[in-house]
């Protein structure tokens, strides 16, 4: 009786927080609001085992990287797990991602993540000197997130991710505190397993700093004891990228050396249109993996798309097991982007 009261309980604030997020996201079908948020560098996938698959990860279990997908996946973890990721991502610039997970056990499961962007030092241009004045100015990103995720029953699981959020570009900086909230539920219609996520909530971001601030004269028409006054421009509020997605994901046992994982998971953005993520994954004796998948399917004007990754776990020792995994994702006109993952199981 009282696991089905917390069941219910879980799933009414899951609901409440959703039915919250969906008021937010509602907007016109033929306005995309693409560049209305800031903080992009939360949108970007860690893991190369899971755009592999074409980010379609909502749904899936055993893997730290859920702590960015749907932090309820971290109660599935079968032991402790730690995952570093590097991504060269576009135009040069550069994203790191590290997480820790501590199972826990019964007492459920303890999760810390760090992601990083920098874009390296770029020349300051001016209309007088648009090849450069001689300084230099950078961008850097910061997210530190802490993660619980608790199993209710042997089905249901249910986290959440406490997220503070920094972004510095130049001499002017921004901050706030974000939430993730996700469920996870292996349904009993063959083994289905349904998630659900709700990433990034939070309150607006606005840029503060001496970049901003200047003297101005009130009156330059007259003379008198006030000739400049301290002033600064006034900055906007903008929202973070807000998203719910849902997805499924179904194991199929193909004899006791063969895995195939197919997933699929729908994207519900606040700053882009609605899209499909889908993909596999094909496992050989838990060791060899291969995968693809396809990211931003039906989504307008989408340089995303196809994506290709493999693995490799391996055994150091009897309780650790050392995971590499890469990825390719086409970006179109970008090129693409690769990225390196490197986990451990202990």
């Amino acid at each position: 009786m009282l696991t089905r009261k917390l069941i219910i309980s879980a799933l009414s604030v899951v609901l409440l927080s959703f039915t919250t997020t969906f008021a937010q996201l509602s907007s016109s079908s033929t306005m995309s609001k693409v560049g209305t948020t800031v903080a992009q560098f939360l949108k970007i996938g860690p893991s190369a085992r899971a755009i592999g698959m074409g980010s379609a990860f909502t749904a899936n279990t055993d893997d730290i990287a859920l702590i960015y997908w749907n932090p309820a996946g971290l109660a599935r973890l079968s032991s402790s797990a730690a995952m570093f990721t590097h991504t060269q991502w576009i135009a040069g610039t550069n994203y790191e991602f590290m997480a820790v997970g501590l199972n826990l056990y019964s007492a459920g499961t303890l999760g810390l993540m760090v992601s990083s962007f920098s874009s390296g030092d770029m020349a300051v241009r001016t209309v007088d000197f648009p090849d450069g004045t001689g300084e230099k100015f950078n961008t850097a990103d910061l997210m530190i997130g802490l993660s619980y995720a608790r199993n209710l029953t042997n089905k249901f699981s249910i986290g959440a991710n406490v997220k503070f959020i920094h972004q510095r570009l130049w001499h002017m900086t921004a901050s706030t505190v974000a939430l993730d909230i996700g469920t996870l539920f292996t349904t009993p219609f063959y083994g289905i397993r349904l998630g659900a996520s709700m990433s990034n909530f939070g309150p607006k971001m606005r840029l503060d700093g001496r970049d901003i601030k200047f003297a101005n004269d009130p009156d330059p028409r007259e003379e008198g004891n006030v000739e400049f006054v301290n002033a600064q421009y006034e900055m906007l509020y903008y929202s973070i990228p807000l998203n719910f997605q849902i997805g499924l994901a179904k194991d199929f046992n193909l004899g006791s050396n063969n895995r195939l994982t197919i997933a699929a998971d729908a994207i519900h953005p606040n700053d882009n249109y609605e899209a499909v993520n889908a993909g596999f994954e094909y496992s050989f004796k838990e060791m060899f993996f291969l995968r693809a998948g396809y990211k931003s399917l039906f989504q307008k004007d989408s340089e995303e798309g196809l994506t290709l990754g493999v693995g490799l776990n391996y055994r150091l020792m009897s309780t650790v097991v050392l995971k590499i995994d890469y990825a390719y994702a086409d970006f179109g006109v970008l090129e693409n982007v690769q990225r390196f993952s490197l986990g451990l199981r202990f």
